[in-house]
């Protein structure tokens, strides 16, 4: 996969790690983006985030560019962005999600920020390296605390979470989901 233009993804991320970096998905990703997914699949887990998979790469990229600016009553309508964290050739490392607002649902269970790493590339600092992108993200938008959440089992999760400042509120339970609740200030 080429590297987009400047002008094509996230211009926070001029500062980059190794050739790493986030774009906002484009009608060229299909290929990699279904490698990415098929990845996902053979390991069994649940894609993460969740946004990211379930239907083709045409109706997800509608999705994703309608999601900018999307408000309304659904549980998941509120704004945010989709971004592919993007490394070597051809590679889709990981996703990032982040939501610009947070309506009932998603403050009680999902929050501002999810983010996934495919299974094969994990352990690398990739988690990392798009939480303190995201949390950029939001501080350049003026949003002053941020909510992520992670499955209570995820201790990996709640560990990056705590080492960016989240401090744990509460659990929510969801079906067979306990969902632990981080609040990070961004002042």
């Amino acid at each position: 996969m080429e590297k987009p233009e400047s002008h094509e993804y996230i211009t926070i991320m001029n500062e980059e790690r190794s050739g790493i970096y986030l774009t906002e998905p484009l009608p060229t990703h299909e290929e990699v983006y279904n490698d990415y997914i098929d990845e996902w699949k053979r390991s069994g887990e649940p894609v993460v985030p969740y946004a990211s998979a379930g239907r083709d790469y045409g109706s997800l990229l509608k999705n994703w560019t309608e999601n900018k600016t999307r408000r309304g009553s659904g549980k998941l309508d509120v704004p945010s962005t989709m971004y592919f964290l993007v490394g070597g050739p051809d590679r889709i490392l990981g996703m990032l999600h982040c939501r610009w607002e947070l309506n009932s649902y998603f403050f009680n269970y999902r929050g501002h920020i999810a983010y996934g790493v495919r299974p094969s590339e994990r352990v690398k600092g990739y988690a990392s390296f798009m939480l303190e992108k995201a949390l950029d993200m939001y501080r350049d938008r003026g949003i002053n605390r941020v909510l992520l959440t992670c499955d209570k089992r995820n201790v990996i999760s709640a560990g990056i979470i705590s080492a960016y400042g989240g401090i744990f509120e509460n659990e929510t339970a969801e079906e067979h989901r306990v969902t632990q609740r981080y609040w990070i200030s961004l002042r």
